[in-house]
């Protein structure tokens, strides 16, 4: 391969060739979601399902204090006798990490797992490492066959989709609830967040849990087998798992405040963490995924929804998140730098690489999926919550 790859240049701004391109008025979100509409206001759809439904399940405040003590206590009292009373998944990312020093203010004895899918940065290594000190804990760290990966990874790139997230993001869902389970341990604790990840548009993705879509795809573009790479089935994540061995994943960060930007400077205060100065940069491959191939095949800027959250959860305002998104998504010579590791790791050429950017863009659900199952499962759950008067979920 030659040192350097010729990468395809920016997509440019769609409002210089799009006369239909429209802006939400209170957040960042703008017509690059095909699925977006707008009120007599200007105001997205994104904006008021936060307003109307996700606001409701978010709790920075004394309330959420009150549930969270509820939650901690059960995890404890289930727990007592056990080496460990929950599981902690910990990428080395702000949110795992920062929800780690928190998890250990609390009192809980988390087993910590990490889930390597060959895509660290030696920054994630470093930071991960930072958090143990601190905790004083071990780590258990399952390291995916490459092979498998690989062989998934191309299968994604061919497929032309643009959640190529999925392979390595089911991996550690898989991987991670399956571990739970087998070691009797009921709890999971996600570093999943309302704070930061409220809005994201639909149509840009599909569920990295669908392991029927997975498949799917790689029966159609992979190479050779799976051998070791496990999934995680419909009826376990949803039926299985939650209700008969009674799993539960909780997101403890969306019962306290929480600030991105102020998690940071805790975490440098505390444990000498270092930011990766993207969201999500612990991995290589997402930050290349997120911030050139998104963006370049199909124009989706992921800061959009991330921007917007801040802006309805009130840690950013809508012209500071304007001025963020004039600077480009990305620095040239990094990415240039991300995307030569990545063909290297991926054993694929510049030539390769290049025809597998120029591959007709496809929904994932042009491919076997559940998602007719999702849709009737949440039909069925709406009507016995409904007729029932209460919730019916054992995932939070």
């Amino acid at each position: 391969m030659n040192q350097a790859i010729s990468i395809p240049g920016p997509r440019g701004d769609v409002r210089a060739t799009d006369a239909s391109y429209r802006m939400c008025t209170r957040c960042v979100m703008d017509t690059t979601d095909p699925e977006i509409t707008f009120d007599e206001n200007g105001v997205c759809n994104h904006c008021r399902e936060f307003d109307e439904v996700t606001s409701k399940k978010w709790f920075p405040n004394e309330e959420g204090q009150r549930r969270l003590e509820r939650m901690v206590e059960q995890i404890k009292r289930e727990g007592h006798g056990q080496e460990y009373d929950c599981i902690l998944g910990l990428s080395g990312g702000a949110d795992s990490s920062y929800l780690a020093i928190q998890v250990k203010e609390l009192g809980l004895r988390p087993l910590v797992v990490h889930i390597d899918t060959g895509w660290n940065s030696e920054l994630a290594v470093q930071n991960i490492q930072s958090i143990l000190e601190y905790c004083g804990w071990d780590l258990y760290t399952h390291v995916m066959y490459w092979e498998d990966m690989k062989r998934l990874q191309i299968a994604y790139l061919r497929a032309g989709v643009a959640n190529q997230d999925v392979p390595q993001d089911h991996a550690i869902f898989a991987n991670l609830y399956h571990f739970a389970v087998q070691n009797g341990i009921r709890y999971v604790l996600s570093g999943g967040n309302i704070a930061t990840e409220a809005i994201f548009p639909k149509a840009w993705h599909h569920s990295n849990i669908d392991a029927t879509n997975l498949l799917a795809i790689f029966r159609e573009f992979g190479e050779g087998t799976l051998e070791q790479y496990r999934t995680i089935s419909f009826w376990q994540y949803y039926f299985y798992y939650p209700f008969v061995r009674r799993m539960r994943v909780i997101r403890p960060l969306n019962f306290m405040p929480y600030s991105r930007q102020q998690a940071i400077e805790t975490l440098q205060e505390r444990t000498g963490w270092r930011p990766y100065g993207y969201k999500h940069g612990e991995s290589v491959f997402t930050r290349f995924f997120q911030n050139y191939y998104l963006v370049e095949r199909f124009g989706y800027d992921k800061r959009k929804p991330h921007l917007s959250t801040l802006i309805v959860t009130g840690q950013m305002d809508r012209e500071e998140a304007l001025r963020e998104l004039r600077s480009p998504p990305y620095d040239p010579a990094e990415i240039e730098e991300d995307i030569l590791y990545f063909c290297k790791k991926l054993s694929l050429s510049e030539q390769e690489f290049v025809e597998l950017l120029k591959v007709p863009p496809r929904h994932a659900l042009d491919f076997p999926s559940d998602y007719r199952k999702y849709r009737l499962m949440k039909r069925l759950q709406a009507f016995i919550e409904r007729v029932g008067r209460r919730r019916l979920a054992n995932y939070s």
